[in-house]
């Protein structure tokens, strides 16, 4: 898959376009069309694309760009190239021209610049192309996110990664190891962790911290004593917060136990991710754990008094169909969590599902929206809404995440992290801290990285904590 530019450096904008007609492909950038070929150009004040088939031109459209800046002119050469693209292949694109990951933070933009519900409305369906239904999504978890990014000015966020599983599933994309290949090294992670958690500590000493997320990974992979090292250090270093979240995603690494652990050191929410409620399913993506592992482990954290329990499934696994989705819901219903995550299967450059994805049939537009469908209508007669959304590259269908969550059940790290109007630290391999520092041209938002590889990690750890001691000096002054 080909693609040229002329008089502009927008890639990216150009190639997530292509991407939402031509999934999975390369995208090679080339001088003159070659093949299949996308051209997107400047020509004075218009944005212009065109469609090459073996030198032949198959499509053309051109847009008069309506101002002269970034903004305007990013949002004209993709809007040139989709309208181009569907003269081409037609698809059904429920989000229209919107390729970021963000669709709720575009509202709140629009919402900045004075305008109302009715023009922001206006402007999703008729300039950015968003059907009806994916407009009032956006609105309503724009709205339901106000309060809670409104509520946290002025604190940070805290993610601890612990970067092991028992297994590694066929969609993930984490940094995550296989805990049988791992096991040795997991009290020297922790030794370099505890390095980072305290240094940290000392450096948000004067800060309000909103929010702990511990993730992975699958945090509870630890066995006991390690459990209770970590929620210990957590405890020793940290103010408590407003919400404290810890992944205890696998099934089979739950126990009576180590929810009671969880419970003692007063983590509020917990995250039990079955991702399906068919055996089959999850078999094929590679979990070790049975449906009735699910249910045994969600009625003991219940018995352990766990009282604010997530759940994620994912929709469009290999194989599923709108019954795999309603046999899953019907059991999340009787459980009645309080908070239900619903993924579309992304296909991750760096997952096992991309590396063998001709051994499968992905799912189609149409499948997937009536799956969608079940799940929204199904979260709603549990009394849930959407609070948080976001999308990801190379999502089945271009379709979104959604987060439900029953009243006063939303999470407030999943908002602060998508929202970016907060300083998240991330601690741990494979940790990506987000700093937001506002400045009077606007939000300056900028990344420091800690190595992925757990190896890596424990070698390299004080490099590590230099790297947030530059990155964060002036950020939390």
């Amino acid at each position: 898959m080909n693609y040229i530019l002329k008089n502009h450096d927008y890639s990216d904008d150009i190639v997530v376009t292509i991407m939402m007609f031509y999934p999975n492909e390369k995208y090679i950038q080339t001088e003159t069309p070659d093949g299949f070929t996308v051209l997107s150009a400047l020509d004075g004040g218009k944005a212009v694309a065109r469609v090459y088939d073996s030198g032949e031109e198959k499509a053309g459209f051109s847009l008069d760009i309506a101002a002269n800046d970034e903004h305007s002119v990013r949002f004209a050469l993709r809007t040139a190239v989709f309208k181009c693209l569907m003269q081409v292949k037609p698809i059904k694109a429920p989000w229209g021209t919107l390729t970021g990951v963000r669709p709720a933070k575009l509202v709140w933009t629009m919402w900045n610049e004075g305008l109302t519900d009715t023009e922001v409305h206006d402007r999703l369906l008729n300039s950015y192309l968003v059907t009806p239904e994916k407009t009032e999504l956006a609105i309503k978890v724009a709205k339901s996110e106000k309060r809670i990014v409104e509520n946290g000015r002025g604190k940070i966020g805290l993610y601890i990664g612990i970067p092991f599983c028992p297994t590694r599933c066929l969609y993930c994309s984490f940094t995550s190891y296989p805990l049988d290949k791992y096991a040795k090294k997991v009290d020297i992670y922790l030794d370099a962790l505890e390095k980072e958690i305290k240094f940290t500590a000392g450096l948000i000493k004067d800060k309000e911290l909103e929010s702990i997320y511990i993730g992975g990974g699958t945090p509870t992979s630890l066995n006991e004593a390690q459990l209770t090292r970590l929620l210990t250090m957590v405890r020793d270093n940290f103010k408590f917060p407003a919400e404290y979240t810890v992944e205890a995603g696998r099934p089979d690494t739950i126990n009576l136990e180590k929810l009671r652990i969880l419970k003692q050191f007063d983590v509020g929410r917990i995250s039990i991710n079955p991702q399906t409620l068919n055996d089959e399913t999850l078999i094929a993506i590679g979990r070790r754990h049975t449906v009735d592992d699910f249910y045994k482990a969600f009625e003991l954290a219940r018995q352990a008094g766990h009282t604010h329990i997530n759940t994620d499934i994912i929709l469009g696994l290999p194989g599923e169909n709108e019954s795999h989705v309603t046999k899953t819901m019907d059991g999340l219903e009787r459980l009645s969590p309080e908070s239900i995550t619903v993924h579309t299967l992304a296909v991750k450059r760096a997952s096992r599902l991309k590396e063998t994805l001709d051994s499968y049939e992905l799912t189609t537009f149409d499948l997937m929206e009536k799956m969608l469908d079940i799940t929204a209508k199904r979260t709603a007669k549990m009394g849930m809404q959407p609070y948080y959304m976001y999308r990801q590259k190379n999502m089945l269908g271009n379709f979104e995440n959604v987060g439900y969550c029953k009243p006063s059940h939303e999470c407030i790290y999943n908002v602060q992290i998508m929202e970016e109007q907060q300083s998240i630290i991330a601690l741990g391999a494979g940790g990506s801290t987000k700093t937001v520092e506002k400045t009077p041209q606007g939000d300056k938002i900028e990344r420091i990285f800690n190595v992925k590889s757990v190896d890596d990690y424990i070698t390299r750890i004080d490099e590590m904590i230099q790297r947030k001691k530059q990155g964060l000096e002036n950020v939390l002054k």
